[in-house]
Parts: structure tokens; C-alpha cells; sequence
């Protein structure tokens, strides 16, 4: 009989039976976490018409009776026509699926959390962010407050300049200064390809070394579905958490204005296009949705594996994980 595998003891999951108990009772601490606060847990379809419209990420598609469907790379969209429909405080541990992440700290399956509060600035969102890392990880970080660091101030700690007004010709010099290797591949005019190489190589390995810090207030370029504000020059008013150099989590001011979304999905396939990738449907229910009014609210995404590890003091995502994908 063919088993799929010459390897006769790939049946074995790669966590320890411990760690998946561990994980379990991880698990069950935050829901009790936001069942205390007031937040409702809710369920919303994996498989879907629509799909997040980000030139980074890559969906898994599935031809089904009903056409084409994406497993969601977040449940976001879903969340999001809920919070237009009257739901305030919200939360989601779910499944999540991205093409082409494979690592140590990856796996194209993975565990999401994901949770809105109608009213909260993505400010109490970072303290709300604290509160929940701080019932997860109580045995293994300081009693410090979690600094805020704007990107423009992490950037002038780890390479001792702003870079938010820099030219793509002036941050290819400062990835030089820095002996940072720009791939071949990378398009060297591309302000944000390359403040993301030297944010990966330079100025992340400096974030939460002692203790959890939040990076906020990123370029206006990388506003992915946050409010960009109108500063000189504009910041997208999001944010991410990073510990020992490792995101856990990125927060948003949720975009409201239904016209924005349409345009940002534009511009997000046309960067598809440049690289070679099919677009995605830039149509959505969420846009219907938010055509009928969509309220003020501070949304966060964070990674359940790595938060885990972190708890656990392991490095590997395939320490915490049953089977991934190498042994699915």
C-alpha cells in the first residue's frame, strides 16, 4: 500500500504532546481574556468570493460548484461587514492561509487571531495589545511598560536617519552604509522595497530585545487598509508589536471610506500586475458594505504560533504546530 511517504515515521506531529497541551491552555487564556472585556467571538467563512487585495500576499484558490474561491489569507473582510451590521467588539481565532510562506517562523497554514473594537483609537488598541501579550507571556517578560517607537524613530536609532522623506537613490546609499545585499530582483526606484529590506535587515533585529515595543506610525505608502494622517509627510496610523526582533501583530485605524478601499484595491492589483501576479476581484461585499456606513474602529491581527513559541521559549513554528505543512 502507498502511504504518500518513504519516510515511515513522518506520521509523527513535530510539537510534543506537552507543548500541544501547553498551547491548548494558552488558547483557552486569551478567549477568557476577551470573553471578560466584553468581546463576542464569532465565525466567519474561510472560503470565500472575496479576498484581501495585497500585492505582498499570495491566496490559495479553489475551484468549487460556486466558481472560484480564496481561502482567506485573513478574516478580515468577513469581520469587517459584521462591524457594519452592528457588531462593536469582536474577536476571531481562526485558520489562515498564505502561498509561498514557508520557514522556521512561516507555515502557509497558520493560526490567526483577529479582533475590532468600535471606538478605540489604534492607541488603546496598543494598550489593549499589551494587556492581552501580558496575560499570555506573565512569566517571561519585564514589568516595563511596552515602549512606542515611530518607524521614522526606529529607523534614525538603527541606522541614525529618518527615512520617511528619503528618495529611493538616498535609502539605495543607506542600505549600502549599512552593508545590506539588495537581490537582483529588487526594483531599486521602489521607496518601499527598500525601507522593507532594510527594516527586515537592519532595524528589526534592534525591536523589543529587553522587553515587547510597538512600532507605529508607519509610511503612507504601506497603509495597507489604515487611515493614512496628514502629516509632513503622511504616516498610515498602524502599528506592530516586536519581540527578540519577531512581529507578533499588526493594528490598524481601520479605513472607513468605501472610495479609499476601491482605490487602494486598484492600485494594489496594478502592483500585482508589475510583478507578474494575476489581480485579485477588486469588487467585494465589503465594499457594499461599507458604501452603507462603516464606523470609526481600531482593528489587530496577531500571530497565535509565534506568540505561543514565545510562551514556550521555543524558536520554531514546527514546535508548536501538530503537523505542518511538511508532514500535513
Amino acid at each position: 500500500m502507498t502511504t504518500g511517504s518513504d519516510n515511515r515515521e513522518d506520521f509523527r506531529p513535530t510539537a510534543a504532546w506537552q507543548t500541544l497541551k501547553q498551547r491548548a491552555a494558552i488558547t483557552r487564556r486569551i478567549r477568557a481574556f476577551f470573553d471578560q472585556r466584553g468581546y463576542t467571538e464569532v465565525q466567519t467563512p474561510l472560503l470565500s468570493h472575496d479576498i484581501v487585495v495585497d500585492a505582498h500576499l499570495e491566496p490559495f484558490t479553489v475551484e468549487t460548484d460556486y466558481g472560484t474561491l480564496f481561502l482567506q489569507t485573513s478574516p478580515e473582510f468577513a469581520m469587517k461587514r459584521l462591524l457594519c451590521d452592528g457588531a462593536d467588539s469582536i474577536y476571531q481565532l481562526c485558520h489562515a492561509f498564505r502561498q509561498g510562506e514557508v520557514g522556521t517562523r512561516h507555515n502557509p497554514e497558520f493560526t490567526m487571531l483577529e479582533w475590532y473594537k468600535v471606538g478605540d483609537t489604534y492607541h488603546d488598541q496598543m494598550t489593549f495589545t499589551e494587556e492581552l501579550v501580558r496575560t499570555v507571556l506573565s512569566d517571561t517578560i519585564p514589568s516595563e511598560e511596552f515602549p512606542r517607537t515611530t518607524y521614522d524613530e526606529a529607523f534614525h536609532r538603527a541606522c541614525g536617519t529618518t527615512v520617511l522623506d528619503l528618495s529611493a537613490k538616498q535609502l539605495v546609499a543607506l542600505a549600502a552604509d549599512h552593508n545590506v545585499a539588495l537581490p537582483s530582483s529588487l526594483d531599486q526606484t521602489n521607496c518601499d522595497d527598500l525601507l522593507n529590506i532594510i527594516l527586515s535587515e537592519v532595524v528589526e533585529p534592534t525591536l523589543g530585545q529587553q522587553v515587547p515595543e510597538f512600532l507605529f506610525d508607519y509610511p503612507a505608502s504601506q497603509s495597507a487598509l489604515a487611515k493614512v494622517r496628514g502629516d509632513n509627510p503622511p504616516v498610515a496610523e498602524r502599528f506592530e508589536l516586536y519581540y527578540h526582533g519577531i512581529e507578533l501583530c499588526n493594528g490598524y485605524q481601520e479605513l472607513t471610506d468605501a472610495n479609499e478601499l476601491a482605490a487602494r484595491n486598484v492600485r494594489q492589483n496594478q502592483l500585482r500586475v508589475n510583478e507578474g501576479r494575476q489581480p485579485l476581484p477588486a469588487n467585494s461585499r465589503l465594499l457594499s458594505a461599507m458604501h452603507s456606513g462603516f464606523p470609526d474602529c481600531s482593528g489587530v491581527a496577531l500571530g497565535v504560533d509565534r506568540l505561543v513559541a514565545l510562551a514556550l521559549g521555543l524558536e520554531r513554528l514546527d514546535q508548536v504546530w501538530s503537523f505542518p505543512i511538511h508532514r500535513a
